[in-house]
């Protein structure tokens, strides 16, 4: 009934993304998390377990539970060890009989009390209870757990001493009573119970539902009397239950979800629902002669459920009976971190805390988090002082000193933005409202000291510190907190109680290691100790930067930039050091690494720049850590005396940058009448570089200089002139950057081109390069690289430039190939390595991509096929053939048939794509090689079923077509949509076979059968052909044209066919093309520009309309709905302002009226823009149905009639019925519901269980 009920909910869940300059690492190769500050493991949720970590977690949090799976407990009520319940080691063993889930219940508690990591797995556990079909991925019903998992433990257990060990903890009894009122004989029933469930509609609280179910009197009297036993007839009686006996652990499941069957629909009582801390069962139970304390419950979990019927995610309130968390509220933490600040600073009255300045700026504004960047800022704003100024040598950098108090400020997932957390109130009251019903409330009220530790509670109420343990989440609560689960879409769903008797011994509070068995210390403490060395290695990996040292002895200034004198292997050391380290450690090491180093040592960051390498800012600050000076992971850090390198003079930062630049310079000669090619120069100049003098260096003898900032540079349209008046600007300020294109040219080659306001108009040159992609996604799948290349380079070299310009291994050369890359970005077929550019039609500047697979050869042809008539659901496919192979050869049939098996003999046959991307011509000479029938590379064939026709001819099925008027004047409205409804299956008939049978005659449409007919022949041919088939053979046709052909379009009369002399292949009919024939009363041969109409008259008084007549009306001047009008009035001989006229959609019922709207008017030409008819929303198309209204007559504007009532009538049934049905099944399966059926697919229910083994 609850199927999807415990869908998880994870849009909490957020992407962490790394830093900058951090090194990212798989998350499996990472230590689990430490225990945060609460010291408390969470459990991690595998999916969809959140019903089952709430459930562990209670059972974990009920000491005397789990201190019977760790030896024993105080009371020493049990002993279990591996004698009883073997070992998981010997699990695999076939004849051992191993208790696993016990031990992996035992195993998982000793992991969330001592081992020291956030969250544990249960997949172990799970595992043990034989889920291995993705149970795991799952949701189900807590309460229904608590009872199956109770069951297996119980199964487990036999014959050991702790085979009543849920008996005796949670085991009660329930017994109902029955009393006549004659004879007084009492008629009893016991009801074993593990949880008692109890009612949640129209009740205010837990102890009004106790009251109804165990207090109060259920009455047999009047017509509803009780069959008494002992006096053998009907008489007055009263029905009562009480609770006989009473577990230790009281579990309570509120029955939340119900189904509403006037609605047939789930629905969750969100309503409040009280329930106190201690509660007093006295009044419910049958014994009442015991003293109050043997009555008397706490409260200790409260298991949460959030969401609603269909989906939602679990969560558990938990009193720390053993007080084994660190319970602390955030305002404590706070002052404890507020107080050690103060203490830290040596004059604290004379230098503000950073602190409170802080919060205090975070707290004025009004969203809740800000970036990083900008609360620096406004810390300068405030203080007048910056924070690396102020703060910065004794607090370090801003980032860390907020990321070093997370109980104060929280960041966003990415860290660009921080906040405040949330604050929680000071005060808080242990009881809430709903105490017991007999004792008094409660007074013992606790007032939070935020100057003080926790207090420690006494006896009864020790460990009342709450927690809320969410999945892997956890932290601490105020009592008064559990009062929000009383109602809402978050709420209590199940309660537990202990005993307030049960006391627990002094050495096992704070202690999580008590009674814990040896061996699982032993295990947990060398989990905890490679937990350790993990974390220990992690954060040295994490923190270790990896810089790469250039050696200024090493390296030679030329050009504007840094170059290695010797390889760069040579002339860069590595160094790995840690992040957190200072710039004077850094400088240390290096002092080290370099005995020999004398003078000043000044380290720098450099970068490499397509020019070399370049300087930026010298490091500085010896106290400041790496990471706070900003030194990234795998930065390049430049060793030298500050001023020149081997005896040059280098300028440094980045308005010094050296920028690449490709000049272009039109070549003296003309190669393959193709225009002019250039050639092609790098030069480096400053990015301050005034373009005058860059000027003189390029065009010393003068001339103009053109660049190109952005896309193809063999469209004109991307070239710019440097203007006369530009040059005292610099190389930057213009946008020329690394690769930036610029043109030279001088007074004879300016005579090539047209310059007009400074820009390219005209470029008459072929570019000589190619671009190459990256397609075989090994590295950087975005870059493009340009391979300089003439008409008469050969693929294979441009394929080597491609691989080594793009750093990729040359071993790629033996398993890939360059495709040319379409505009609509579509690979076409590869280019053979042996292919000139010229021989392979490739013109200069294109873009290829370099794709994983073999090169085809040149005798070997590229091809792209799709299975089946539907083109669009069949995914186009590749093969590779030699060219001379035939098409019903076997190397042919082996590359096809694995993806076609059910295509078999000669029941298929091969078609070319035509330019409309549909079957065209057949490849019918199928012993003729690919070469012989000119397939070409790149070509796209289509496997057709079915015998191929003889060549040059088409299969054609045929359909005899008489058109009726939607309403034939005195048949019944009713027949008259029968009979379309009769039509529109007829159309959707396909014909199967060469022999169909004949559809019944009373039909307008009806199946002829097939014709085969040559291509070239006329339109005429094929309806005297059509005339011989046995269907038409009994109609009277004195010519063919006398019939009218249409194509079927859609399962519907489409176009149709004029010009009888017209060869068939001219209509473009396609491969699959059937044809309706109709017969006429007269001669018709319609010229491409008139449009066939069918036109009927109204009848006046009637809703009902004269049988129609054709009307032929010519388009060729316009097709306008007043053109129309004056047609259809000159038809009726009606003048035009005294009629109207609709067109009928059939398949919907409906009339569209044609209106002669005003004309629109361009403003800008002033010219009338005529509105055709045969565009939205009329469509109109051969064969359209067009009303009529003769207002002399009939000054009604309503074209429906009663036919068309009853058709939408009908829709509108069949509508109800389809909602009826989904009905129907709800009340057949109430499991479903409406947003089921129409709304989400659900995921079928499946039973929860757990695999247990046979131990009796």
């Amino acid at each position: 009934m609850f199927g999807d009920l415990f869908e998880e909910d994870f849009s909490f869940i957020s992407n962490n993304h790394c830093g900058k300059g951090k090194k990212s690492k798989p998350r499996d190769f990472e230590p689990p998390a430490p225990r945060d500050f609460t010291n408390l493991s969470g459990i991690k949720n595998q999916g969809g377990t959140c019903y089952l970590n709430s459930l562990l977690q209670t059972l974990l949090f009920t000491p005397e539970f789990r201190g019977f799976f760790f030896f024993s407990i105080a009371e020493a009520l049990f002993s279990l060890g591996p004698e009883e319940l073997g070992t998981l080691d010997d699990s695999s063993k076939p004849d051992a009989k191993v208790r696993i889930i016990p031990l992996q219940l035992q195993r998982l508690f000793a992991q969330l009390l001592l081992l020291d990591q956030q969250a544990a797995s249960t997949t172990d556990l799970t595992e043990s209870f034989g889920w291995n079909s993705h149970e795991e991925m799952r949701q189900h019903d807590v309460q229904e757990l608590n009872r199956i998992l109770f069951s297996a433990l119980e199964t487990s257990l036999v014959g050991t001493s702790g085979h009543d060990l849920i008996n005796r903890l949670y085991h009660g009894i329930v017994v109902n009573q029955i009393v006549c009122k004659e004879c007084k004989n009492i008629s009893e029933r016991q009801e074993d119970f593990l949880d008692l469930t109890v009612a949640v509609k129209g009740v205010a609280g837990l102890e009004e539902a106790l009251w109804n179910t165990y207090v109060e009197e259920e009455h047999f009297e009047n017509e509803n009397l009780y069959r008494c036993g002992a006096c053998d007839k009907l008489v007055e009686a009263s029905k009562s239950a009480k609770l006989r006996k009473l577990p230790p652990f009281l579990t309570i499941s509120l029955l939340r979800f119900n189904f509403d069957f006037e609605k047939c629909e789930r629905y969750k009582e969100t309503s409040c629902y009280t329930f106190p801390r201690q509660i007093n069962l006295r009044p419910f139970c049958e014994q009442t002669e015991m003293d109050d304390s043997e009555y008397m419950y706490e409260l200790f979990s409260v298991i949460i459920h959030k969401g609603g019927c269909y989906g939602g995610h679990y969560h558990v309130y938990v009193r720390d009976v053993d007080e084994l968390g660190n319970w602390q509220l955030q305002e404590e933490d706070d002052k404890v971190i507020e107080d050690k600040a103060l203490r830290d600073t040596e004059n604290a009255k004379e230098i503000e805390n950073p602190l409170t300045v802080l919060k205090g700026i975070l707290s004025e504004e009004e969203a809740k988090q800000i970036p990083v960047d900008q609360l620096g800022q406004k810390l300068l704003e405030k203080k007048g002082v910056s924070w690396n100024k102020k703060y910065r040598k004794q607090y370090g950098p801003l980032r860390k000193y907020l990321q070093n108090h997370p109980q104060i400020f929280q960041f966003s997932p990415d860290e660009n933005k921080v906040g405040l957390k949330e604050k929680h109130k000071l005060t808080f009251k242990s009881d809430f409202q709903g105490q017991d019903l007999q004792s008094p409330p409660q007074k013992n009220d606790v007032q939070w000291d935020s100057e003080k530790n926790p207090p420690s509670l006494k006896d009864g109420s020790a460990g009342c510190h709450w927690f809320d343990l969410n999945d892997s989440k956890v932290q601490p609560i105020k009592e008064k907190d559990i009062e929000k689960q009383f109602g809402g879409k978050e709420s209590a769903y199940m309660l537990f109680y202990r005993k307030s008797q049960l006391k627990r011994p002094p050495e096992a509070r704070g202690n999580p290691r008590y009674k814990i068995p040896t061996h699982l210390l032993n295990e947990m403490n060398a989990a905890n100790t490679e937990l350790q060395k993990k974390r220990a290695e992690c954060d040295s990996a994490n923190n270790g930067i990896d810089l790469h040292l250039h050696l200024s002895s090493c390296y030679t200034f030329h050009n504007g930039a840094l170059h290695p004198a010797l390889t760069w292997k040579e002339s860069v050391v590595d160094l790995t050091i840690d992040r957190r380290k200072t710039l004077g450690s850094l400088r240390q090491s290096i002092f080290q690494m370099l005995e020999s180093w004398e003078g000043d040592m000044i380290l720098s960051i450099a970068k490499p720049l397509p020019a070399g390498l370049h300087l930026y800012q010298i490091l500085d600050g010896d106290e400041l850590t790496l990471d706070g000076i900003g030194l990234a992971d795998g930065a390049d850090v430049f060793v030298w005396n500050g001023k020149e390198v081997g005896g040059t003079k280098v300028m440094t930062g980045p308005d010094h940058e050296p920028v690449v630049l490709n000049v272009l310079r039109l070549a003296e000669y003309n190669e393959g009448g193709k225009g002019q090619h250039f050639t092609e120069s790098q030069h480096v100049f400053s990015c301050s570089t005034e373009l005058g003098e860059l000027h003189r260096a390029l065009a010393p003898a003068g001339g103009i200089i053109l660049k190109n900032l952005s896309g193809p540079e063999k469209e004109a349209k991307n070239w710019e002139v440097l203007l006369e008046e530009d040059m005292n600007k610099t190389v930057r300020s213009v946008g020329l950057t690394d690769g930036c294109s610029v043109l030279i040219l001088d007074s004879h080659d300016q005579s090539f081109v047209n310059v007009s306001s400074g820009n390219l108009t005209a470029f008459t040159y072929d570019i000589s390069w190619l671009q190459v992609k990256n397609f075989c996604r090994t590295g950087d799948e975005e870059k493009h690289v340009k391979i300089t290349a003439t008409i008469e380079t050969v693929m294979a070299d441009i394929k080597m430039k491609a691989i080594r310009e793009l750093q990729l291994e040359e071993e790629l050369a033996n398993a890939s190939c360059l495709r040319p890359v379409s505009g609509n970005g579509k690979l076409l077929s590869p280019v053979p390595e042996d292919y000139t550019v010229k021989e392979a039609e490739l013109k200069m500047g294109s873009l290829l991509g370099l794709c994983h697979g073999k090169a085809p050869t040149s005798t070997q042809l590229f091809l792209y096929f799709i299975v089946g008539s539907d083109h669009t659901a069949s995914p186009e496919m590749e093969i590779v053939v030699e060219e001379t192979t035939s098409v019903k050869e076997p190397p042919f049939l082996a590359n096809v048939f694995p993806i076609c098996m059910f295509l078999v003999g000669d029941s298929w046959h091969l078609r070319r794509i035509d330019w409309c991307y549909e079957a065209g011509e057949a490849l019918s000479q199928e012993n003729a090689t690919l070469k012989e029938l000119n397939v070409c590379r790149g070509d796209t064939l289509v496997i057709t079923e079915g015998k191929l026709p003889p060549k040059g001819f088409l299969k054609i099925p045929i359909w005899w077509f008489k058109f009726s008027s939607p309403k034939k004047h005195g048949e019944p409205a009713e027949d008259q949509v029968n009979g379309l409804t009769c039509q529109m299956d007829a159309l959707q008939v396909s014909p199967a076979g060469d022999s169909p049978e004949h559809i019944h005659t009373d039909m307008d449409l009806c199946y002829a059968g097939s014709i085969e007919i040559a291509g070239e022949a006329s339109l005429e041919d094929l309806k005297m052909q059509a005339l011989t088939l046995p269907c038409c053979q009994e109609q009277v046709v004195p010519l063919p044209s006398f019939l009218r052909a249409w194509t079927v379009d859609s399962k519907r009369p489409g176009k149709l066919l004029r010009s009888n002399k017209q060869r068939l292949n001219d209509y473009r009919l396609g491969a699959r093309v059937e044809i309706c024939i109709e017969p006429l009363q007269k001669e018709e041969d319609l010229g491409p520009h008139e449009l066939l109409l069918r036109v009927q008259m109204g009848i006046p008084g009637e809703r009902d309309y004269y049988d129609s007549t054709d009307l032929v009306w010519d388009i060729s001047k316009e097709c306008t709905a007043w053109a129309l009008r004056q047609k259809v009035a000159a038809h009726y001989h009606l003048p035009v302002e005294k009629i109207e006229i609709a067109k009928y959609f059939p398949e919907r019922f409906e009339w569209l009226p044609i209106s002669s709207w005003t004309q629109q008017i361009s403003k800008r030409k002033r010219k009338k823009k005529l509105e055709s008819l045969q565009a939205a929303p009329y469509h109109l198309k051969d064969g359209d149905v067009i009303g009529v209204k003769n207002l002399l007559l009939d000054d009604t504007k309503d074209f429906s009639t009663l036919r068309d009532d009853i058709g939408k009538e009908k829709q509108r049934q069949l509508t109800l019925e389809k909602k009826k049905s989904q009905q129907a099944e709800l009340l057949q399966h109430p499991g479903f519901s409406k947003e089921k059926l129409s709304m989400k697919h659900r995921k079928p229910e499946v039973a929860l269980s757990i695999n247990v083994g046979v131990f009796r």
